[in-house]
This record gives C-alpha cells, sequence and structure tokens, in this order.
C-alpha cells in the first residue's frame, strides 16, 4: 500500500456489475506511481502498455509489460496494476466466453502491429456498438481472433510459496544491486546451498541464477523509461559491466535498452 501521500494516486476501478458487450475498453493516462488495491473482475483484463511500463502483481508473482506489450489477467484473478514512471494504458475487458481458448494464468504478450491498430480502431466504437452482420461486429471477431495469436513473453517474475524464500526473494527485489550469493543466503537461512538451489527451483521454476537476472532485468525498464542513463541504470540493478547488461536485456527483451526505448521516441544516454 502506498504511504507518503501517495494515495492521491490511487486509481478507481471502474465499477461494472456486467460488461455491454463481450469487448470492453477502456483508455488511461497514468501518472507516475499510479496503482490500484487488489481486485478481481468476473472477466478477463488485457492491459496494454502505449507508453510506459505496467506492474502487475498477484500471488503467483509480477508481470511486467514495456511499451508495446501487454499482461493478460484471467477472470477472478486478485491483483494490483501499478507503474512507476507516467504511462499511456489501454485496457480490454472481454467475456470468458469470447476467449474459451486462453489458458487461465497470467501471462505477458506482445502486441503486434496489426492488434495495435486492431485496438485503436476498437477503441474508437461506442461502448455498445452494434452487433450482428455488421463491419462493428466483424471488427471485433476479427480483435479477438489476433489477440488468440499474440505471443507470450517471459516478463513475468514468479514468487514462491515457501514463507523464508518469499521473504528472501522480497529482500532481492528491494536490492536488484545485492552481491549477496545463494552461499550467503543459505548460510543465513541455516541450511545447505544444495538444498536452496532445489527448493528455489521447485517454488519458481527458475534457478536462483537465472530468477535474479531476470528480477534485475525487470527492475531495469523503471529506470530506463524514466531516462536514466544505460550505464547508472545497470549498476544500479546490480551489474558491473554495460556491456554484459546490455546482452543479457537484448536475450530477455529481444532488443537492446536503445531499441527498446527508442521505438517509443525517448533517447537514452549511454
Amino acid at each position: 500500500m502506498p504511504t507518503n501521500g501517495q494515495h492521491q494516486l490511487q486509481r478507481q476501478i471502474p465499477e461494472l456489475s456486467s460488461l455491454p458487450r463481450a469487448l470492453y475498453a477502456r483508455a488511461e493516462s497514468l501518472s507516475a506511481g499510479s496503482w490500484t488495491p487488489p481486485h478481481q473482475h468476473a472477466w478477463v483484463q488485457f492491459s496494454y502498455a502505449i507508453s510506459g511500463v505496467l506492474g502487475v502483481h498477484t500471488a503467483e508473482g509480477s508481470f511486467f509489460a514495456p511499451p508495446q506489450w501487454g499482461v493478460w489477467i484471467p477472470a477472478g484473478v486478485e491483483h494490483e496494476v501499478v507503474t512507476s514512471t507516467r504511462a499511456e494504458m489501454r485496457s480490454l475487458y472481454v467475456h470468458c466466453e469470447a476467449v474459451q481458448w486462453a489458458p487461465p494464468r497470467c501471462r505477458v504478450l506482445e502486441v503486434t502491429p496489426l492488434a495495435r491498430e486492431l485496438i485503436k480502431s476498437f477503441c474508437q466504437l461506442p461502448v455498445e456498438y452494434p452487433q450482428g452482420d455488421c463491419a462493428e461486429a466483424r471488427l471485433v471477431q476479427v480483435l479477438l481472433d489476433q489477440l488468440g495469436q499474440l505471443p507470450e513473453v517471459a516478463f513475468s517474475l514468479p514468487l514462491p510459496r515457501h514463507p523464508r524464500l518469499l521473504a528472501l526473494c522480497g529482500e532481492l527485489v528491494e536490492r536488484p544491486d545485492s552481491a549477496a550469493t545463494l552461499a550467503d543466503w543459505a548460510l543465513r537461512l541455516a541450511t545447505s546451498e544444495k538444498t536452496l538451489m532445489r527448493l528455489f527451483q521447485r517454488e519458481t521454476g527458475l534457478s536462483f541464477r537465472s530468477w535474479r537476472q531476470r528480477m534485475r532485468l525487470l527492475s531495469a525498464l523503471g529506470a530506463l523509461e524514466h531516462g536514466q542513463s544505460v550505464t547508472a541504470t545497470a549498476l544500479g540493478c546490480g551489474y558491473d559491466s554495460t556491456s554484459a547488461f546490455i546482452a543479457a536485456f537484448k536475450t530477455l527483451f529481444g532488443a537492446t535498452p536503445g531499441d527498446l526505448f527508442r521505438r517509443e521516441g525517448h533517447v537514452l544516454q549511454g
């Protein structure tokens, strides 16, 4: 829960008892530090970042959407949405019956150029758009078909349920530049390094090293979007080498920091 006078940045959750149509759109301009309290919907939500970085937090983990990516949130999943920088967000609310093909888990999806234009066109339709054999209904069906084909990307950070391991992960998120090793944490938790390694893999599906690297790279998104230099960002999330940071960033996001944020008109400093 935000503190220190940040309550004014709480976003209002739409008071909808049901959706007026199979697909409903919501456009928002979000201030830096905007947030929602934990909530859930009776429908699927797809929140897409036109600019800025969205963070969606659930009991299973955290999901991050840089510009031109979006987070798919199944119906009934309790979640919070936060933005560390200013952001332009488009949310689609979808009847569950219209997307029965979707797996029942949160995912981060890449918004293709075609899907982006379809979303833009759909947002211009009235809330109660015409149904039946008409252009508007066909646009909706094509958009739903395209949503089903969006590629999934690994911009999530799974969280363990084991209490002591969850506390460890929380500390790492708070201090992404921490140099503590798995051996250091094993000593602190009074267990062997091998046991902790197995527990981490079982609880998160990732090795300790892979989890920490992903956490560090995801933590870098907000700083880069805010205009911080690549070098300062690399140091701030625990990398000693800018080139190593850029290489790891490109492996996860498919683009260098400069390429990713240049698409949105940002010019990053080295």
